[in-house]
């Protein structure tokens, strides 16, 4: 008899586990009550990334002078970016159910949740259907956080899902949250040509990050006109006809036509009858262990609600470890997920990635590295583009001379970090990249100067 597969959530980690799981064998469910392809996928990620990109092809338009041409330009269509936006989502959200038909996947569009150990209701417009499960996955994503103090109504006070695009380009966008999502949405405005002041609750951005990327990034943001509060932590709102104000800890009041929480995601684990079923829950997210296991061995968490890295790679891999786990196949020696060294981007311009140890990190450990840096000013292909800015940065060490991390800020960052990621993984040395040959002239041959 097939192993009994139902999955809650059809994002990344969910639709991944479900192809796999079916090609090995496994009679599989997936219950999904909105997208097919994940809500935070379709209408977070890919949608800030296309308003990303009209962005970046509105300023390259907009100063193309500088490249030999005149009597170029551009205006921005908000109708025809909103109509982009949504051809994309449905195009990707009809390749992904096309890919679990074919895979013999069984879709219900409708809410479930468990009700038992081995047993899942699936609320659909035909009625309440029971399904009893061998194997249970919980993907279900995350939704954006919202603080009390916050008067969201979708028009004035925004989500980032409420700006994809907004009803209204805003004229002076408040951005209250200076992460990965905050930071994009900086980017993003100022390149539509609003005005954008950013609430920054720390002394930079991207708190988070190497501090020699986040003062790159703040360069570029004060050479576009921004306005950064540091120290500066959000206390109320108020929301009126002609915009929102925003007051903050410290006493200081800034006034803009909109105001966006980029302030972090909550999981979204409420509701599903999980504690009830014995799943254990830390803070809202289901406690996991290297396999991907719940409290109860038989069921699984992936993506946001596992409280891991919050990335559309990561739940997509997990998704794929988990098929494979619970189809038996890990019976031998493998490989687990090792988070540390997972590869991310930041679609600012300039991009910034970087992938496995942070040189701030080492040295909070005591750790002996060694660091090199290029910039990308001394790179041919980065002149030709007319945008030298950022570098390439590889932390090694200094005994065996393997690759343990590097950021890269820059343009096509987001692309170049896939091969430090894989010399981070498979434990390459900065003598592979240096004796590699790259193409010429290309944004690459950073990477081999860098590992000289």
């Amino acid at each position: 008899m097939a192993k009994r597969f139902v999955i809650i959530g059809g994002g990344p980690a969910g639709n991944t586990a479900a192809t796999y799981a079916a090609r090995f064998g496994a009679e599989v469910t997936m219950i999904e009550k909105d997208l097919v392809g994940g809500a935070a996928h379709l209408r977070d990620c890919i949608p800030s990334k296309a308003m990303i990109a009209t962005g970046g092809a509105l300023g390259t338009i907009n100063d193309a002078q500088r490249m030999g041409l005149t009597d170029v330009s551009a205006t921005l269509d908000f109708d025809a970016l909103r109509h982009r936006i949504d051809t994309i989502g449905k195009r990707l959200e009809r390749s992904t159910t096309t890919l679990l038909e074919s895979q013999g996947v069984t879709l219900l569009h409708g809410s479930g949740r468990m009700v038992g150990p081995h047993q899942v209701i699936a609320e659909t417009s035909d009625g309440p259907l029971e399904i009893e499960a061998d194997v249970v996955l919980i993907a279900t994503g995350s939704r954006p956080r919202i603080p009390e103090w916050a008067h969201v109504d979708g028009e004035r006070m925004l989500t980032t899902r409420d700006a994809y695009p907004p009803s209204t380009l805003p004229e002076h966008l408040v951005v209250i949250g200076s992460g990965v999502t905050g930071v994009e949405f900086v980017h993003m405005f100022t390149s539509f040509g609003s005005e954008v002041t950013l609430i920054v609750s720390r002394q930079q951005v991207l708190p988070l990050k190497d501090p020699e990327v986040a003062a790159a990034l703040e360069a570029d943001f004060l050479a576009r006109g921004v306005h950064l509060l540091k120290g500066a932590k959000a206390l109320s709102s108020t929301v009126g006809s002609d915009g929102v104000t925003i007051e903050c800890t410290d006493g200081r009041i800034v006034h803009g036509s909109h105001a966006l929480l980029a302030i972090g995601s909550i999981p979204n684990t409420d509701n599903l009858g999980l504690v009830e079923a014995g799943v254990e829950l830390v803070d809202g997210y289901v406690k996991i262990n290297h396999n991907c296991q719940s409290s109860l061995q038989h069921v699984y968490a992936a993506g946001d609600v596992s409280g891991k890295l919050p990335l559309s790679s990561v739940a997509s891999l997990q998704g794929r470890k988990i098929a494979e786990h619970a189809m038996g196949l890990h019976v031998g020696p493998h490989r687990h997920i090792d988070y540390e060294k997972a590869a991310s981007a930041i679609f600012t311009e300039p991009e910034i990635a970087d992938v496995g140890l942070a040189e701030a990190d080492a040295f909070a450990m005591g750790r002996k590295i060694r660091v090199t840096k290029v910039p990308f000013s001394a790179n041919a292909k980065a002149l030709i583009e007319d945008d030298s800015r950022g570098f390439v940065k590889i932390i090694s060490d200094p005994a065996t001379g393997v690759v343990l991390g590097g950021s890269i800020v820059g343009r096509h960052a987001a692309e170049l970090i896939a091969v430090l990621a894989l010399a981070v993984s498979a434990g390459l040395r900065v003598a592979d990249l240096h004796e590699s040959l790259f193409v010429h002239p290309s944004m690459a041959e950073a990477l081999s100067d860098a590992a000289e």
